[in-house]
């Protein structure tokens, strides 16, 4: 189960409306505890290669690096993270599947024509071989 307020669920929204019809990309920092909640996102730019970028993500060795000397130093973790699917459900891919790490939160916005819509959260099985759908709770 993950925690988001309203607020970060907008962001992550507004993000993937942004980068339409391309997918958007980030990090979702937050504490650990009972469950996750989250407190922050970072927007990240998409390094997929060109023409891939509407249907993938890629974050970068680099901005990982980047990601994880931001969470020590807000002292928060790195939760997971976040991408939208232009034109497509907000499910995992098997591509997201075969680049995903247990254990994380992997949040999907759908967007269809430029506007927002299903949003859904996911974890990796500890084998790699399925998604589960991960529960949205709201913060207040």
């Amino acid at each position: 189960m993950i925690y988001l307020s309203e607020e970060i669920k907008s962001l992550i929204k507004t993000e993937g409306e942004k980068a339409y019809p391309n997918e958007c990309c980030g990090v979702v920092y937050g504490n650990y505890g009972d469950c996750k909640k989250a407190i922050s996102i970072e927007p990240i730019v998409n390094a997929s290669e060109g023409g891939e970028q509407y249907h993938r993500f890629l974050i970068t060795a680099e901005a990982m690096l980047n990601a994880e000397l931001r969470a020590r130093e807000l002292k928060l973790d790195i939760l997971g993270f976040y991408h939208s699917h232009p034109d497509h459900p907000a499910a995992p891919s098997e591509y997201d599947r075969e680049h995903a790490l247990p254990f994380y939160s992997y949040i999907i916005v759908s967007v269809a024509n430029g506007k927002a819509g299903d949003f859904t959260s996911w974890e990796l099985s500890s084998d790699r071989e399925n998604f589960f759908s991960e529960e949205i709770r709201e913060m207040n």
